[in-house]
């Protein structure tokens, strides 16, 4: 009688469930997070006044100032694009508010308003040229930073005949919307400002859309292959242009915090060179240069890093020329480990 050998079942890779470890691997933020750590304890044991809990609000204000900037220059990398303006349309923001104000002797609100649109706007144009042209975010948006550059100082000059503009600390409106946009308070001695409080909303916002959303899914899907996406039915222009007039909004309000809290007045020369931070952020925290993989969580580690770093190297008494240095160091070495992570979490 002839007997069967039966061959043992080969394993469903679908329904094999993964390791803590192998899940933690698979996130973008991981890089980042051992990173703070690391950096907090070196610092903590380098420079004594960093381990002073009075300092603590500071910190996390020098990264706030750049973390809110972050998140939507996050969510854009995701997407698969850059923004090179970032940085001037803050200050264009800040500028138009202060100047149609005092220009036209209208409530401040009103100067606020006029700045959102245009923001709004100029983020709009980013997109629908992008989308238009087929051109490189980078030089659509590298085109954009120059003429924003332009106008910031030759506007600035021809309205208020100075590269700053007017003051608006004493008109109507001001008070109320330097609560809301630079205020400060006090938790058990440490001074936390408003804008702190801000981008963590803004990062719990963000990571929800981008991770339990559709609208999270669609970036994911743009970044990672536009024409695939399309195919699927990814409204791919509609998500690329409502990602830079996130960009756009994220910088009415980081102008709008500008703006206040230097008491209403803005210099039309600030911002060129901050889009290269927000970048920094997004990398550092997990954003591929690629696309398609990325966390808003991790760009708000990374601009923690950068806080941690830009006041630690002050608090341990080093030269400061060298922070530069650390940034560039720190970009190249993130955007390694970035990649090395993708290449593990997609190989398992």
């Amino acid at each position: 009688m002839a007997s069967t050998i039966t061959s043992p079942a080969a394993a469903d890779d679908r329904v094999s469930a993964r390791s803590i470890g192998a899940r933690l691997l698979s996130r973008p933020e991981i890089g980042s997070l051992v990173g703070a750590a690391v950096i907090l304890v070196f610092f903590v044991i380098a420079a004594p006044p960093f381990r002073d809990i009075n300092n603590t609000g500071t910190i996390l204000y020098q990264a706030a100032l750049i973390g809110v900037m972050a998140v939507p220059v996050s969510l854009l990398m995701v997407g698969g694009e850059f923004d090179l303006s970032a940085g001037v349309a803050v200050t264009t923001s800040g500028l138009t508010a202060g100047l149609f104000a005092y220009q036209f002797s209208v409530n401040v609100w009103v100067g606020a308003a006029v700045a959102l649109v245009l923001s709004l706007a100029i983020g709009a144009f980013n997109g629908w040229l992008l989308m238009r042209t087929g051109l490189p975010s980078f030089l659509v948006t590298l085109g954009t930073f120059f003429i924003l550059q332009g106008l910031n100082i030759a506007v600035t000059r021809l309205a208020s005949g100075a590269v700053a503009s007017n003051s608006i600390s004493d008109m109507d409106g001001f008070g109320a919307a330097k609560a809301i946009f630079a205020s400060e308070f006090k938790i058990g001695g440490v001074t936390i400002k408003i804008l702190i409080v801000w981008w963590i909303v803004f990062v719990a916002i963000a990571a929800w859309v981008l991770l339990k959303t559709q609208i999270g899914n669609w970036i994911f899907a743009v970044g990672g292959d536009a024409a695939a996406a399309r195919a699927v039915g990814v409204p791919v222009k509609k998500v690329k242009i409502g990602l830079f007039m996130a960009v756009g909004f994220f910088a009415w309000f980081t102008g709008m915090f500008l703006l206040f809290v230097q008491n209403g007045v803005v210099q039309s020369g600030e911002g060129v060179g901050k889009e290269f931070l927000y970048i920094i952020a997004a990398v550092v925290g997990g954003c591929l240069l690629t696309g398609g993989y990325g966390s808003v969580v991790g760009g708000a580690v990374g601009a923690l890093i950068f806080g941690m770093v830009q006041l630690g190297v002050v608090y341990a008494g080093w030269n400061p020329d060298w922070f530069k240095a650390f940034l560039g160091a720190m970009l190249l070495l993130a955007t390694i480990v970035n990649l090395v992570v993708k290449n593990r979490a997609e190989a398992r």
